[in-house]
């Protein structure tokens, strides 16, 4: 029997708790019941991020998926198409960690209505917008975030739009922030020149300073946004920076039942003011849902009715639909980022059986 030398057996006892954090960093894989994706993309370059879905109300069936790669200087917004393939004459790259995107309809440029996807590209500190579908810049090259402080680099990014009046806004979270007004809210107008600028309206929204702030939801139709703060939970405002509550938190939810991080957003309508809000566990590789309408009694009660676990691995962002998108997503898509660089394209109809409402 050889004996190790103590400094042998100093460095293997030294390594235990090495070995045991990386395997706890590294997730189990999908469980026999997870939900299976109808279409898996083809991959990014670097790091798959968060996705947006933009509705061809022409031809539904040419609906396209937006989607970050998180690369530093080689990232940028894919385009996919619903069965996967990359639209590389539509993509643009590179850019400088793209991190979030979001898309919004109906914005005023140049007396038009147009489709916009905005997209927040981190290592610009900048808010970058295209036209969709054509995927046209329409910034002037980048709109400053955060007055261009670098220890707040943007990454959430939520559109909204203000049925009273049309106006647009971009609500933007970044890297850090204070525990007051983590959120910056920016209108978007016409420059005159073919280009919309940005104007800050208003800083809002609370923070915990655990982690960080990334994932935010707009939910059009009732005027709310929601936003993870992770491993917290999740928060919810008023939307529109001129609400007489525009500055009071609705709510703190999902507090308890999720293995970690809090992550990805999106909400499914099932009528003007009832469906569902959906949010990543992200370390638990599932989804939790909530009712877009609140508890019975209190539209500001939010506790979880499904537990869904998924094949997406780590799940950062996401996105949802009720448009039908041809015979394969008849009553809409689930799109969910996962680490192997891809997007998950999800039937609804898979979803909604898990949540107990389709057949």
């Amino acid at each position: 029997m050889t004996l190790a030398s103590p400094i042998a057996r100093a460095f293997d006892v030294a390594l235990v708790p090495l070995l045991l954090v990386a395997c706890a960093k590294r997730q189990a894989p999908p469980t026999s019941d997870a939900l299976t994706p109808a279409v898996v993309t083809h991959v990014v370059a670097n790091d798959s991020d968060d996705p947006a879905i933009w509705i061809d109300t022409v031809d539904a069936s040419r609906s396209l998926i937006v989607g970050t790669d998180k690369g530093d200087t080689t990232g940028g917004l894919y385009v996919f198409t619903l069965d996967g393939r990359i639209d590389s004459a539509r993509t643009r790259r590179p850019m400088k960690r793209t991190n979030n995107v979001d898309i919004i309809s109906g914005v005023v440029l140049g007396g038009a209505r147009i489709d916009v996807a905005a997209t927040t590209e981190r290592g610009a500190q900048a808010l970058r917008l295209f036209r969709l579908p054509d995927m046209t810049p329409i910034d002037g090259g980048g709109i400053r975030v955060f007055d261009g402080d670098s220890s707040r680099a943007p990454m959430g990014i939520a559109l909204y739009k203000r049925p009273s009046d049309g106006a647009v806004f971009a609500i933007v979270g970044g890297k850090s922030g204070p525990a007051e007004g983590y959120l910056w809210q920016y209108r978007l107008v016409d420059a005159g020149n073919g280009t919309l600028r940005g104007e800050k309206v208003r800083a809002f929204g609370a923070y915990s300073g655990k982690k960080e702030i990334e994932s935010i939801a707009v939910d059009q139709q009732l005027g709310y946004v929601y936003y993870s703060d992770e491993t917290v939970g999740i928060r919810k405002y008023w939307a529109d920076p001129d609400h007489a509550g525009a500055a009071t938190q609705l709510a703190l939810f999902a507090t308890t039942g999720f293995v970690q991080d809090h992550e990805g957003l999106a909400i499914y309508p099932t009528s003007d003011s009832t469906g569902f809000l959906l949010a990543s566990d992200q370390q638990g590789r599932r989804l939790q849902v909530f009712r877009r309408e609140g508890d019975a009694g209190n539209r500001h009660a939010h506790t979880a009715i499904a537990t869904i676990p998924v094949s997406a691995e780590e799940t950062d962002g996401l996105d949802v639909t009720a448009h039908a998108l041809g015979p394969r997503f008849p009553q809409g898509m689930l799109v969910m980022m996962s680490t192997d660089k891809t997007f998950h394209l999800y039937d609804w109809r898979d979803v909604a059986r898990r949540i107990g409402v389709g057949k």
